[in-house]
């Protein structure tokens, strides 16, 4: 994908030329105190997932704590306020999804934040496959059993979503596939788990983060991906393109990057992008995290910046495009 490198990056940032006695001088011994990484969502969720994985072996790494603080709620906007409004001296850093980057600019009105003003942009790092998901002891054994089950009964099934974007891709679903049904927005991963098991919803879209574990350990079926990508650890699972036939529907995806206030020390951004490459540049830890269902994905602060601009630009299409859809709260 442009803009965006996989494990690769992690070694190429590894060689970087920066002259170290540069590098010293301009940062000192930081870090020499502990570091707050701060998580949009609720406990349990990719976003923190990977924010306490890659902070527990910055703090090994480091030598500090490293404290994840979860500030779940509006979208992301409160945290991701907070974060913009906090000293930029690479203590408190902040870990944005698409949600706070790309669509909360496009769907709210007095955004609290300039997602390409208020933040120094780190790396990002990863990005998460949406799974079409069910219940796996009732709950329909293929996709194009579940539009039919909502096809016949109009209106009355609930389908479950957190973030913006799967929010949209859901109901993008639903246009494609022709059925009506009732959007249930949640918080975060956690709720949304609760509501398939509960029967609370009918199907929901989650992400590999959260729904591997659940599909490994019989609690969920996957009916298909939102994604024409591999998915290793579901190698037989059909994307929604082929197993329902709609070809032209696009990808739904969460992503999650590092960033910290505007203003940060280019060379404390840099220290801290060298770092995430370093910790995925060993391949025991990147094997790890895919078992978990969170592909590692390593980038340059520049190529951070391209990557949101032209998802900016393609959501804008796909709102300007689909402008009848009205997200719930």
């Amino acid at each position: 994908m442009k803009g965006v490198m996989f494990r690769s990056v992690a070694l190429a940032l590894l060689t970087l030329t920066t002259p170290v006695p540069a590098v010293a001088q301009t940062i000192g011994d930081y870090p020499n105190r502990a570091i707050r990484i701060v998580v949009p969502f609720p406990p349990g969720g990719p976003a923190d997932l990977i924010a306490r994985f890659v902070g527990q072996k910055m703090s090994e790494d480091f030598g500090q704590p490293v404290v994840i603080e979860n500030r779940a709620g509006g979208n992301t906007a409160p945290a991701a306020q907070a974060v913009a409004r906090a000293a930029p001296d690479g203590y408190t850093l902040f870990t944005p999804m698409d949600t706070t980057m790309v669509m909360n600019p496009l769907v709210m009105n007095n955004l609290p934040y300039d997602p390409l003003k208020d933040f120094s942009l780190i790396t990002l790092l990863t990005k998460n496959m949406s799974l079409i998901v069910v219940r796996a002891s009732d709950g329909p054994k293929t996709i194009n059993e579940l539009i039919a089950k909502a096809k016949a009964n109009p209106g009355k099934l609930n389908m479950g979503a957190g973030t913006i974007t799967s929010r949209l891709g859901a109901l993008l679903f639903a246009k494609e596939a022709r059925f009506d049904a009732q959007l249930v927005p949640f918080k975060g991963s956690s709720e949304i788990s609760q509501a398939v098991l509960s029967g609370t919803v009918d199907f929901a879209l989650d992400s590999t983060g959260t729904s591997l574990p659940l599909i490994q350990g019989g609690q969920y079926r996957a009916l298909a991906k939102y994604s024409t990508r591999p998915l290793p650890q579901l190698p037989s699972l059909p994307s929604i393109n082929e197993a329902a036939g709609l070809p032209d529907i696009a990808e739904s995806s969460t992503w999650i990057g590092l960033t910290g206030p505007a203003g940060m020390q280019p060379a404390i951004v840099e220290k801290l992008t060298r770092k995430v490459a370093s910790i995925y540049a060993d391949p025991a830890i990147a094997e790890r995290l895919e078992k978990a269902g969170i592909t590692p994905l390593a980038s340059t602060p520049a190529e951070f910046d391209a990557f949101i601009r032209s998802e900016g630009e393609r959501w804008a299409k796909v709102f300007k495009d689909n402008s009848h859809i009205k997200l719930a709260d």
